[in-house]
């Protein structure tokens, strides 16, 4: 089992002809609803409304077999996401956060104790910068950090930080208390500034994560460790957008090491394995930038 914790929320996307598409997403919901299609155990822990919208990203959820037993619900409206699609098919974001149901995940709606059967615990986005939720986090990995692999995605939004220097600490402290970081390149160039990609890569490793994994777009991915250096190109496909991309790699990351018996707080990963798993990563990707919105694939879609 895997439990992901962070924001549910609604994506109102502005398309380039002027037109605007409202679909469910935020990042750890796209990467619970990812894992459970890739066939793994997935629980979702977070704060939904018990609006239309929510009562819609809890029956999403549920459809893709997450496991809601950890969700919270309050009469806070749904958080909202405008995006706007570039030529490109990439997406920049606008968040309606105050007040409402994502950030509202208190340290006292956490369980007092993950099972046994949880092997890891995955966080990000939103839940990492805005309050009360980042504060709920930071608890539940000084709880969980050593005990289970820990998945760490920084998944910047500018717009939603407010104070850039807390932003960083808490990024930090929840980094050191990782076994893997995957971060996209320009998450690396707002966490370490004028610092290329393997020597920030480094300053993770240094704090205790066992794995970076740093995304690069249509370039694939690099993953590092402490004794291996590894990149891998993606598949070139047709790009409708790449919303949920990132989400979908890390989800199927963790659904590789879970299909191999690795998802250990120790991982030990060598060079011949790390590629094999950011290559599924990346092709698992690669399919959600052929659909419009998150839409991550099943396992079938995946090749071994």
């Amino acid at each position: 089992m895997i439990v992901v914790c962070g924001e549910a929320l609604i994506d109102i996307t502005r398309l380039a002809d002027g037109s605007e598409r409202k679909t469910p997403g935020g990042g750890p919901f796209n990467t619970a609803r990812a894992l459970a299609r890739l066939g793994v155990p997935t629980s979702f822990l977070g704060r939904l409304s018990t609006d239309q919208d929510g009562r819609q990203l809890a029956d999403l959820l549920s459809l893709d077999g997450v496991g809601l037993s950890l969700v919270s619900v309050g009469p806070e409206p749904t958080t909202v996401a405008h995006a706007i699609i570039d030529d490109h098919g990439s997406a920049a974001y606008r968040f309606v956060t105050d007040g409402t149901s994502a950030p509202n995940l208190t340290p006292a709606m956490l369980p007092a104790a993950l099972g046994p059967d949880v092997a890891a615990v995955y966080v990000g986005t939103l839940g990492l910068v805005l309050e009360p939720i980042s504060s709920t986090i930071v608890e539940l990995l000084q709880r969980e950090g050593g005990r289970r692999l820990v998945m760490v995605d920084p998944n910047i939004r500018q717009d939603a930080i407010r104070d850039p220097d807390a932003a960083h600490a808490r990024l930090n402290s929840a980094m050191a208390r990782s076994t893997i970081v995957k971060a996209s390149e320009d998450d690396v160039a707002w966490l370490y500034r004028d610092v290329d990609l393997e020597t920030a890569a480094g300053r993770m490793l240094a704090a205790g994560a066992r794995l970076v994994v740093i995304t690069l777009g249509r370039r694939g991915a690099l993953g590092i460790t402490a004794g291996a250096r590894v990149q891998v190109r993606a598949p070139a496909v047709e790009v409708v957008d790449t919303i949920g991309a990132g989400d979908t790699f890390g989800a199927a990351l963790l659904a590789w090491l879970t299909e191999h018996d690795a998802l250990q707080p120790d991982l030990d990963i060598g060079a011949r394995d790390l590629e094999s798993a950011l290559s599924f990563a990346c092709q698992a990707a690669s399919v959600t930038c052929t659909r419009a919105g998150a839409d991550p694939p099943p396992r079938a879609e995946v090749a071994k």
